[in-house]
């Protein structure tokens, strides 16, 4: 690897093209490349969180998924080529499943908001879906594996169920909670709760 990255500035990508792991050369507005790259931003957002004070599960989580998106940038540059596993999915199912156990069911939507490191994992979220979006739409010009696409999903999900977690584990604090969306019924129904309170 050592030898593959000591020379940084190539210049070869001038002329708007970049180098597949395969040896081909694609536009870099191409579709693969696109999604590579908001793959790429993913990894590089889930970076910033992880500089955050987190439980250390979520935090072990996290670093794996660091690892599997790599994974998966990979396997986009290499067209046929497969190195996100089924397993990987499996083991954001059982995260998935895990933290939304610990969490009170939503009685209405939230926003992106609270910790910063919920906010954090909110972006990442985002990030996910945009990611998502560019491999189906490359997955429609050239056949992918289904991992990466299943991957991004669940992932996404995740993110926003990990959001919530940290909403609760805010240092310093006890007992934090998302932050609700005031929609009209919400407003009603605070009303009528401070109506029947009088």
């Amino acid at each position: 690897m050592a030898n593959r990255l000591s020379q940084i500035a190539t210049r070869t990508g001038d002329n708007g093209t970049t180098g597949l792991g395969d040896n081909t050369r694609v536009s870099k507005d191409s579709l693969r490349v696109h999604a590579m790259g908001d793959v790429d931003e993913l990894n590089s957002h889930i970076g910033l969180l992880l500089c955050e004070d987190m439980p250390a599960g979520v935090r072990g989580v996290l670093v794996e998924v660091q690892h599997q998106l790599f994974n998966l940038g990979g396997e986009l540059s290499i067209p046929g080529f497969e190195l996100l596993k089924p397993e990987a999915v499996a083991l954001l199912d059982e995260a998935l499943e895990t933290y939304n156990a610990q969490l009170p069911r939503l009685a209405e939507f939230i926003l992106p908001a609270g910790s910063r490191a919920a906010a954090l994992a909110h972006v990442c979220r985002t990030v996910a879906r945009r990611a998502e979006r560019a491999v189906v739409a490359l997955d429609r010009a050239e056949t992918l594996k289904e991992a990466p696409r299943l991957y991004l999903n669940r992932l996404s999900d995740l993110l926003f169920v990990l959001a919530r977690v940290l909403n609760r584990n805010r240092p310093g604090e006890v007992g934090g909670d998302d932050v609700y969306w005031k929609s009209e019924r919400m407003v009603r129904m605070a009303q009528e709760d401070g109506e029947g309170q009088q």
